[in-house]
């Protein structure tokens, strides 16, 4: 065996061991997403009317429209369990992204830009567009195929997803960075120093959107931040989730959920924008 034959084959080991790592992540972040769009959706039937996250001041709606929440929950966890198992989710994937740009630019900005500057409005509006993108993003996890309507129509549509999902993350980097005292109070009694961690989430948060926008590093940054995502899942969200389940009608278990499709979608935008031209 001569050395270009050796070094063709471990070239070849390396294209293949990073080819399972790539389908690893993919399919770790759309099974994140897709159970925690599931879960989104499963709230619809414990709690009244509309979850805030979806549509915001319709948690009291008519007993006679009732049918509409089922009909949001149903399409919700039918479109998560398509995500989870991986089957036929690219052309949903697509349309719950443009619904939920739809959701964004007619339901929640509407409502957030008439209540004024900072409100609580504010966190649902940013999660309501980072959801878009989520969609948007899992949409591109299948390589588009020449003659296929679905498949060009992504590729042009879907590449917007990780810069909404971008904008998400820049605006809860300033949160965190104008609001630093009042973050800081959620982050648990248990974990010391709350103030440099509230701090470093924010630099984490900022971060990650410039390397989006920047398109330096996405790869290594995107799969750093969905660690950081998952940590926070794990020792924030879970724990106010657990002591705290009935709070704001289960508005912890959206936090949980929605931490859970932001890890997902890091993960998932870390190997789709790969594909593109990194500095």
């Amino acid at each position: 065996m001569t050395p270009n034959s050796l070094c063709s084959m471990s070239e070849q080991q390396l294209k293949t061991q990073k080819r399972i790592y790539m389908n690893m992540y993919l399919t770790t972040g759309r099974i994140f997403f897709g159970i925690g769009i599931m879960g989104i959706g499963v709230m619809h039937f414990f709690y009244p009317g509309i979850r805030p996250l979806i549509i915001p001041e319709l948690t009291n709606i008519p007993s006679y429209l009732s049918f509409v929440v089922y009909f949001i929950a149903v399409l919700l966890i039918g479109t998560g369990l398509l995500i989870t198992v991986g089957k036929k989710f690219t052309a949903i994937s697509l349309l719950m992204g443009i619904i939920f740009l739809a959701l964004f630019l007619f339901g929640h900005l509407p409502w957030f830009l008439s209540a004024g500057s900072f409100n609580s409005y504010w966190v649902n509006t940013n999660k309501a567009l980072a959801l878009c993108g989520g969609f948007l993003a899992i949409a591109t996890i299948n390589a588009p195929k020449p003659g296929q309507k679905i498949m060009e129509l992504v590729a042009k549509i879907g590449p917007i997803g990780m810069y909404l999902y971008a904008i998400m993350l820049y605006n809860f980097a300033i949160g965190h960075f104008n609001n630093l005292q009042g973050v800081s109070s959620l982050v648990p009694k248990y974990i010391p120093f709350p103030q440099f961690w509230t701090f470093l989430g924010g630099v984490t948060l900022m971060g990650s959107a410039i390397s989006i926008f920047s398109k330096f590093k996405v790869r290594t940054i995107l799969l750093l931040l969905a660690l950081n995502l998952f940590i926070w899942l794990l020792l924030l969200h879970l724990y106010y989730t657990i002591r705290f389940p009935h709070w704001n009608e289960g508005e912890n278990f959206i936090g949980s959920l929605t931490c859970l499709c932001f890890c997902g979608t890091a993960l998932v935008i870390s190997q789709t924008a790969s594909k593109q031209k990194e500095i």
